[in-house]
Order: structure tokens, then sequence, then C-alpha cells
């Protein structure tokens, strides 16, 4: 549900940016809907987790640089520093001991704790890459496009990535007879 979530405002940034031609006004859409998913979070949950946080962090900070500054790299570097991010409390989970991945998906999935920690390094990898890959997009091409990519690119990049690790995690779950 989280991730249909996220995808909700990619959504409506792309949606308004297509009607308007205007990442500002696009922006101001996802600043004002990352802060009403976090509301609502937090009415249902009471809490956010870290990843929450960073995430309405960014948008406000980043989301309103852009909208203050009329700056759009601002906004575009918002989804790398969220990868980036994500690579990072993993790295730091890692290295205090803790698997964040377990701590998410080991509810759902028994896996050896090597296993766990190669997938950990997987993720990390893949969410350095994606932050490379929007920088790149965000630089070598034109706003239009990096608009396109942060929708179509980077959610295509991220289900390629899910189905991936799926196909690897089959190797490791329990067969049915």
């Amino acid at each position: 549900m989280k991730i249909l979530s996220d995808l909700i405002a990619v959504i409506l940034f792309f949606a308004t940016y297509t009607l308007t031609k205007n990442i500002v006004w696009a922006t101001a859409v996802a600043l004002v809907v990352g802060v009403l998913q976090a509301g609502f979070a937090w009415l249902k949950h009471k809490k956010l987790d870290t990843m929450q946080w960073v995430g309405l962090v960014l948008i406000v900070v980043f989301g309103g640089a852009t909208i203050l500054l009329r700056d759009p790299r601002f906004i575009m570097w918002k989804p790398t520093l969220l990868f980036w991010a994500g690579a990072l409390a993993l790295c730091l989970g890692q290295f205090w001991g803790k698997n964040g991945l377990k701590a998410v998906m080991g509810k759902e999935l028994e896996l050896d704790e090597q296993v766990w920690r190669r997938l950990t390094w997987i993720w990390v990898a893949f969410l350095v890459f994606m932050g490379i890959a929007n920088i790149a997009v965000a630089y070598m091409f034109t706003e239009a496009q990096w608009v396109n990519y942060k929708l179509f690119g980077s959610t295509g990049l991220m289900v390629v990535f899910v189905i991936g690790q799926g196909m690897y995690l089959s190797r490791y779950l329990p067969q049915e007879d």
C-alpha cells in the first residue's frame, strides 16, 4: 500500500506538469500531497517511520526551495537524496548489526541471515544506482524528459528490480509438495 501511496504523489506531479508544463506548480502539488500523506499516516498510526520522515523533510525542503526560488534543480535532486538516504539507512543498519529489510519483510519471509545480508547489499547497490540515474537524467536531458523519467523510467526500473528480487528469493523459499 505504501508503494501505491508514493506512486499517487508521482502520478499527480506528472499529471500537473503534463497539463501546465510548469514544474513549480507540479512541485506544489507534490508538496501538498506529501504533507497530506504524512498527515494521514500520522492520524492512522500515530507515528511515521524513518523513511516517511525523510521523504516529508525532503519534499518540504527541496519542494519548498523549488517553489520559492523557481529553480527545478531542487526537486530534481529530491529522488536522488531519497534513494541515497535509503541506501545509507540499510548500510548503517548492517554495520550496527540490524537488517532493515528483515525488519520490514521478515514477518512474511523466513530467510537465512546470509540471504538477508546479500539482499540488503543488492538493495544498497540498486538505490545508489537509482540516485545516480536520476541525477544523470536531470542534468543530461530536458526538464520534460526528467519528469517522464521520474514516472515511467524510475518506476519501471523499480518494478523490474522487484521482479528480479522475487526471482532471486524464490530459490530460498520453501517448496510446496
